[in-house]
């Protein structure tokens, strides 16, 4: 049966200019229909915060592993695509870490794929609950302000390791950034290696083929008409065409043609 109209909401929450180094945005979902909602996230390569303010929200992962988000949890990097469900009732934030942000938070912590963390467990205080007690009753957009302010006293430095990563502007699925980034410090490549991964969560390599991959999906989403698939294999470097469905297949559970088809029901947290 089909949602009525104006009955699901989402929204995408941009954040002051003094923050875009912390978090990339908020997202905000309601269901206020009599009927669950199903959604496909796909992969953002982020590590994301996701607080549940109504009913229960569900999110199940491509092993049928079921999570379900009473209040606050923290899930990521988000690698590969994930379903959730939004049931009747269901209001969500999601905070979308950017870079070493989730580092300055909580310092080296390292979070299985998909494994619900809840961040007061992180800073061994209670902090997160009290913050969603605080900020359940009020609006949206009191919502994400209040976050921001409650974040500020946490908030590390980036340390100066961070920093050549972080000044990097090559393109990953060209250049090799580990490469150029150790020849450019005197460091090991296994020093860059490490440190990439320390701070971001995943490694250059994970980097360079997602990043192929979502270059694919704007290519896909910009064809008007009959898609080229080979100009799209050339463009985004696969080596054919068996290359581009199995990277497809890897991060959203669907093959292109599948993507495309189900594309409504795909929500990219970028």
């Amino acid at each position: 049966m089909g949602i009525e109209p104006n009955k699901f909401t989402s929204k995408r929450i941009e954040v002051p200019e003094t923050f875009q180094d912390i978090f990339t945005h908020f997202y905000r979902a309601e269901n206020r229909s009599d009927y669950p909602i199903t959604k496909t996230l796909v992969p953002s390569f982020q590590i994301i915060m996701v607080f549940s303010f109504g009913a229960p929200v569900q999110f199940k992962t491509e092993r049928n592993t079921q999570m379900i988000i009473e209040k606050c949890l923290v899930l990521g990097p988000i690698k590969k695509a994930f379903d959730y469900t939004l049931p009747a009732g269901s209001d969500m934030l999601v905070a979308n870490f950017k870079d070493d942000a989730f580092y300055r938070f909580f310092g080296k912590v390292i979070l299985s794929d998909y494994l619900p963390t809840n961040p007061d467990s992180l800073l061994t205080e209670n902090c997160f609950t009290n913050l969603w007690q605080l900020i359940k009753k009020v609006t949206p957009k009191e919502r994400v302000n209040l976050i921001l302010d409650f974040c500020k006293p946490y908030l590390k430095q980036s340390e100066t390791a961070f920093q050549k990563l972080a000044d990097y502007t090559g393109d990953y699925t060209v250049f090799n950034p580990i490469k150029i980034i150790a020849q450019e410090t005197q460091q090991s490549e296994r020093t860059i290696q490490l440190n990439h991964k320390k701070y971001f969560g995943y490694t250059a390599k994970e980097k360079s083929r997602y990043e192929k991959f979502i270059k694919a999906i704007g290519l896909l989403q910009n064809q008007s008409s009959k898609v080229n698939w080979f100009a799209i294999i050339e463009a985004c470097g696969y080596y054919d065409q068996s290359q581009l469905i199995h990277d497809f297949k890897h991060f959203s559970g669907h093959t292109p043609t599948q993507y495309l088809k189900f594309s409504q029901d795909i929500c990219q947290t970028e």
